[in-house]
């Protein structure tokens, strides 16, 4: 496993393909890369995974504005396409809090991103890249948000979109913003990681510029979740929060919030013994990373057939788990798969302390609840969920996990009857 992600690796040096202090480095050989001279997303040699590198890593004091674009030293520019994205909410909820037994619960939803999930982020620096690189065609393949996301940065920017998704298997919420923001949709008969396979081929045949999480610029946005985190969390409470548990479906903010943590302890701004424990939650038709974790492998094996009700985890073969799995491991966090009843519970008890979510964020907490039942989270513990998309992403679910309508007559006393039965 590359050094190159440890937790307390030093700060590189520039290389000399650097533009303005920025990189891209391969997290399995080391190569580098100017950043924007020509397309790459995986190394020209080995084919790993590409990082985005920095000379000059910030610290807090460094940062200024709100949203995204807060964090432009952290960032490859000071602005991007933007709709504008970030400074998502993290809501106390005090009644899920004491039922599930930690000191301190808080959930970041990033379901208030402009289109209603945490891929805005990551679409705000990625389009920017492609605008830099001068592509002409947006590319993605999507389990829904991914496609929602890319539709309206690309239709933000001018640029033409195409989205693949499996046909069958993405929630309609999602479909409609990617048609509304005039997206050209392609419905393969496959998984995700079929359309995932025929995007990238699009993209090494130059059809297309790819911005799923396997594009290293995606994770530079998605990292400023766990900047938010951890600035309001020590704002309110003083301190950072001892574990993060997120769900877990290409394992893109997992990658990008381990990545955050390490630049913050390269500039010196985060002591390692205050970066938090990274908790990864699937679903138990889709968990080839709880695999990995809980056997012990460097590798997650592709689980070729997948189902669960959370469809924007739906994912058998997360191509960030190089990143990510040291993420987890290095900072002595864990993974945990769970049922789609307790998913959808998760999602009823979230909903009754007003925070809507879609099945995929409840993952987090019903992940919560499972460790918390097996004791690997204590209960001293402070803890930040991460609630990764809007409840109206799926209303289909969100309406057969809440309570039925009730017919009544068109009459006051009528009414009054019926609710005091």
């Amino acid at each position: 496993m590359s050094t190159s992600l440890d937790l307390t690796a030093a700060a590189p040096s520039a290389p000399g393909e650097a533009d303005d202090g920025v990189w891209l480095a391969c997290i399995e050989c080391g190569e580098t890369f100017a950043p924007f001279e020509s397309i790459r997303y995986t190394c020209d040699h080995c084919d790993g995974l590409l990082e985005v590198r920095y000379a000059d890593p910030p610290t807090f004091d460094d940062f200024e504005g709100r949203g995204v674009w807060r964090y432009a030293d952290a960032l490859p520019f000071e602005m991007g396409v933007s709709l504008p994205e970030g400074a998502t909410p993290l809501h106390h909820v005090p009644r899920l809090e004491e039922e599930v037994g930690v000191e301190r619960l808080r959930v970041k939803h990033e379901g208030m991103n402009p289109t209603g999930s945490f891929k805005d982020r990551g679409m705000t620096v990625g389009v920017r890249v492609a605008k830099e690189l001068g592509v002409g065609r947006l590319a993605c393949a999507s389990t829904g948000n991914t496609s929602a996301a890319l539709a309206a940065y690309g239709a933000r920017g001018g640029m033409q979109t195409l989205v693949l998704l499996p046909a069958g298997k993405v929630a309609a919420g999602k479909i409609a913003q990617a048609a509304l923001h005039d997206a050209r949709i392609l419905e393969v008969d496959g998984n995700f990681d079929d359309c995932l396979d025929i995007v990238q081929d699009l993209a090494a045949q130059g059809e297309a510029y790819l911005l799923n999480s396997l594009n290293p610029f995606r994770l530079e946005g998605q990292k400023t979740i766990g900047l938010e985190i951890l600035e309001e969390f020590h704002a309110d409470h003083g301190t950072y929060p001892d574990r993060i548990v997120l769900p877990v479906g290409n394992a893109g903010n997992t990658a990008a919030l381990y990545k955050c943590f390490r630049e913050l302890v390269q500039s010196g701004a985060l002591d390692p013994d205050d970066v938090p424990k990274l908790t990864g939650v699937q679903a138990e038709g889709a968990a080839p990373m709880v695999e990995a974790i809980e056997e012990g492998n460097d590798e997650v094996r592709r689980w070729p057939e997948v189902e669960t009700i959370a469809t924007a985890i739906r994912i058998g073969n997360p191509v960030n788990a190089p990143k990510a799995l040291p993420g987890i491991r290095n900072t002595g966090g864990t993974a945990v798969a769970v049922s789609d009843e307790a998913i959808t519970d998760a999602q009823r008890a979230l909903a009754a302390e007003g925070v809507g979510v879609e099945p995929a964020s409840a993952a987090s907490i019903a992940g919560l609840r499972k460790l918390r039942e097996r004791g690997v989270v204590d209960d001293d513990e402070q803890v930040v969920c991460l609630t990764t998309g809007h409840l109206l992403k799926d209303p289909d679910a969100a309406f057969a996990a809440g309570n039925d309508p009730e017919p009544v007559p068109n009459d006051t006393d009528a009414v009054l009857a019926h609710l005091a039965e």
